[in-house]
């Protein structure tokens, strides 16, 4: 049996080498992070921010240096060192360990219980240098990383290297949870975080610590603190540090082609998988200009479930990311903001905004600004700048995430009965027409009138890309809009290797009409010709990518509520 080299979960880097998993090297990255004292970069959920603070704990903790060869060879830092490699003491924190709680007290009494052992282990893992050094009070975690820093300084020892992962985690749970005030608490005045990071600040100001590298999600937090740690440095938003986290399309490829060369022992269907992933996982963009990004851990759950499951895994959506949603409830605040937002995303496919605003920095009370949800959106990772004007969703993943909400928002019953006699029967007819008329009778059918004076072809293609993936998601892969030669397909179906349905490729170009036009539609016995002279440039150019493809292409006309007709062409 081949071992397992794909790590997903595994945010240990020691762990990760020593054991022979697969890294994707962001080690260039050191030098540049230590043109800094105080650094902050932030990244949406599931994009590898632990994997890289230990990364960084082990190229600079002082007590791992006999270990360096071995956690750094064959990476651009162990050929590249620099002079401070392993030269500190190094303190971590994970904030996304605190545990809530319902008042200022308890809140204050988790942190300290939180992080008062990471004070321990640094002193324990340089006992050689803090001989004879004792806490004068283990129950406060800030009191005691005052006392070490002041040792640190007394003695001239070497420098503490703080990092913070996730800083901003609980208080964004405190935002989520609706705790409003405790958060103002919690951010303002002498409270126990402000004291915290001010002990930070002080450390590097007086030469105790060498760097305190905070990674989180929103700069909200930060923000907020001002004065109390007005040193930080947000690299966010730095042309050179745009790839320090998540995978360029060379990583991402490069990655594919090691997965299959050594679980598979062929990269004969590299391409239509690398396709797949384009489509599910591909998008994101931290500048307008920036080149689009995969999100790391979740490219590298499909990869682990392509060779556990033995191909193609039904579920191409990691659940962990469906979480993401309570922030959408939280951030509209309101029945009538959600509307406009959901409307703007899943029926226009974008939102505008100001490039302005694209900011390192911004307080609680403009991230709920509902002129500055696309910024919101975009820290949150749930949408990306397709250029300088508007935001878009950057996959079919986060498309489903905003699918199902807007199912929700709008109360469209997702009831099997509706639709599942439907798809019981295309095992037997493999017929694409039933599915677009239940699609029209059911799904469509739920919504109200007004609803359809909105609706486009947008809102057509991922709502049935939404409904159709529910039952046929263990038979077919699925893109919308996927780039060719020809343009963009409105939506695509291809049957998994190592299923019956291999080789079914399904091509649909939807087009919408208003009610108006009605009689019009309803008395066509065909489809226009350039529609299919349209759809049928789509189905050459995959020919020509993938020529053993059985290609079936269809023109699908909605009008309204009123007439669905369908055409395989």
């Amino acid at each position: 049996m081949i071992p397992m080299t794909i790590p997903y979960a595994v945010a240990d880097y020691g762990d990760l080498r020593e054991r022979g998993f697969y890294y994707v090297d962001k080690t260039g990255f050191i030098p540049k992070l230590e043109l800094y004292n105080a650094p902050v970069f932030l990244r949406p959920r599931r994009f590898g921010k632990s994997l890289l603070v230990s990364m960084l704990a082990h190229y600079y903790d002082r007590t791992k240096a006999d270990r360096f060869d071995s956690l750094f060879g064959q990476t651009w830092i162990g050929a590249h060192p620099t002079p401070e490699h392993n030269r500190y003491m190094v303190l971590r924190y994970d904030f996304s360990k605190m545990v809530m709680a319902g008042n200022m007290a308890e809140l204050e009494q988790n942190f300290n219980d939180m992080n008062r052992g990471a004070v321990q282990v640094m002193v324990t893992h340089n006992r050689d240098l803090f001989v004879g050094f004792q806490f004068s009070d283990r129950s406060h975690s800030t009191k005691m990383l005052e006392e070490v820093l002041a040792y640190i300084r007394e003695y001239d020892l070497p420098k503490v290297y703080i990092l913070i992962d996730e800083y901003d985690n609980f208080t964004n749970q405190l935002l989520t949870s609706y705790k409003d005030p405790l958060y103002e608490e919690v951010t303002t005045k002498d409270s126990f975080l402000r004291t915290f990071f001010k002990v930070i600040k002080s450390g590097i100001g007086e030469g105790a610590v060498r760097t305190c590298f905070c990674t989180g999600v929103l700069p909200v937090t930060m923000d907020d603190l001002t004065s109390g740690y007005n040193i930080a440095e947000i690299l966010t938003l730095k042309p050179e540090f745009m790839n320090m986290l998540g995978f360029t399309h060379d990583e991402a490829r490069t990655y594919l082609a090691y997965v299959l060369d050594k679980y598979t022992g062929s990269r004969e269907r590299f391409e239509e998988i690398w396709q797949l992933v384009l489509s599910n996982y591909d998008g994101y963009c931290f500048r307008p200009t920036a080149e689009p990004l995969f999100n790391s851990t979740i490219l590298t759950y499909f990869l682990k479930n392509f060779v556990t499951d033995g191909g193609i895994p039904e579920e191409l959506i990691d659940e962990n990311l469906r979480t993401d949603a309570g922030w959408i409830r939280r951030l509209t605040l309101s029945l009538e903001n959600a509307q406009a937002m959901l409307d703007a995303l899943v029926i226009g496919g974008e939102l505008p905004y100001n490039v302005a605003e694209l900011s390192s920095k911004f307080n609680k009370r403009k991230f709920f600004d509902p002129h500055f949800y696309p910024v919101s959106l975009f820290y949150l990772g749930m949408v990306t700048p397709k250029d300088r004007y508007v935001m878009t969703l950057p996959n079919l993943a986060m498309r489903s995430i905003f699918m199902d909400y807007y199912n929700t928002f709008y109360s469209i019953s997702g009831e099997a009965s509706r639709y599942v006699s439907v798809y019981e029967k295309y095992p037997e007819n493999r017929a694409l027409e039933p599915l677009v008329q239940n699609y029209f009778e059911q799904y469509l059918g739920q919504f109200p009138a007004q609803v359809f004076d909105k609706i486009n072809e947008n809102f057509i293609r991922c709502s049935f890309y939404e409904l159709v993936s529910r039952y046929l998601s263990d038979r077919y892969t699925f893109s919308i809009e996927q780039n060719n030669a020809a343009g963009r397909a409105d939506f695509e179906m291809t049957g998994i290797p190592g299923t019956e349905y291999y080789l079914d490729h399904r091509i649909v170009e939807f087009k919408y009409f208003r009610a108006r036009e009605a009689g019009t539609i309803a008395g066509l016995t065909l489809p226009r010709p350039e529609d299919v002279a349209q759809v049928h440039a789509y189905a050459d150019d995959t020919h020509r990518r993938f020529p053993t493809y059985q290609i079936r292409s269809y023109v699908v006309y909605i009008c309204a509520r009123k007439v669905c007709r369908c055409w395989e062409v």
